[in-house]
């Protein structure tokens, strides 16, 4: 499978297949969650309407961190199996990543001014999204600096193995320490503790963002590789000779 989906050309047929198809599941996913989160859901019996902002929020920082992991991922791939689009892939990842986690952080922000009565406080769990966020910037800004690809790709790739270990601090931080977050609600060994009004909606939110995801992600790969092999046909062509003019 790895090797099937190597081949630029498989790959480019996959995303100009699978994208539409994942840009159609995220508009459906998104108007039906948007409008039964904002308008049919209950308000919260402690936080009252502002629990909304959750619909926004939560899938939000489940892509961040599930963006991230992905990253690590064709990192890992493309470090011990050598595959071409592994690197592509992470770096068409990297800026819908981070806006997810802006997004994630914003949102947080907004919905802890009510419930907490501050805009931001110096929690584990914040602290460490905030630092994602800087590894995202860090990610995209060595593909920037290093003008030669393969080193670039090689410092991408290890900046992005290392920065995984902010991936579980994010996610056990409510445990590990005092936290303004709740515990889990949703992946819990007894099962969720949201009402079926609200969790729905969520879901709805989760499959919107991750489709975005996928589709975002398809239209970086197809662009990085429509350039790369732009920059082929140009180094490919030779240059024609200028004919001398004769002299008078």
């Amino acid at each position: 499978m790895w090797s099937r989906f190597s081949n630029p050309a498989k790959f480019d047929e996959l995303a100009r297949n699978g994208g539409p198809v994942a840009f159609w599941i995220f508009a459906i996913c998104a108007v039906f969650g948007l409008a039964a989160g904002l308008f049919y859901s209950p308000p919260d019996y402690q936080q009252g309407d502002a629990v909304r902002i959750m619909y926004v929020h939560v899938p939000a920082a489940w892509m961040a961190m599930g963006a991230y992991s992905f990253i690590a991922a064709m990192s890992l791939v493309a470090f011990v199996w050598r595959h071409s689009l592994a690197d592509v892939a992470a770096r068409a990842a990297a800026l819908p990543g981070a806006v997810f986690t802006a997004l994630a952080l914003f949102t947080g922000a907004v919905w802890g001014k009510p419930t907490w009565g501050a805009y931001w406080v110096w929690d584990a769990r914040l602290t460490s999204m905030l630092l994602l966020l800087f590894i995202y910037f860090g990610y995209m800004a060595v593909w920037q600096a290093v003008p030669e690809q393969a080193r670039a790709a090689r410092f991408a790739r290890i900046l992005a193995l290392v920065g995984f270990i902010n991936i579980p601090i994010i996610k056990f931080s409510v445990d590990w320490w005092n936290s303004l977050h709740q515990p889990a609600s949703i992946l819990r060994a007894d099962g969720p503790s949201i009402h079926p009004s609200m969790l729905w909606p969520l879901f709805a939110m989760i499959i919107a963002y991750t489709a975005l995801f996928v589709w975002l992600v398809f239209l970086g790969v197809r662009t990085d590789l429509a350039q790369q092999r732009m920059a082929k046909r140009a180094t490919r062509t030779p240059s024609r000779p200028v004919a001398a003019k004769a002299s008078e």
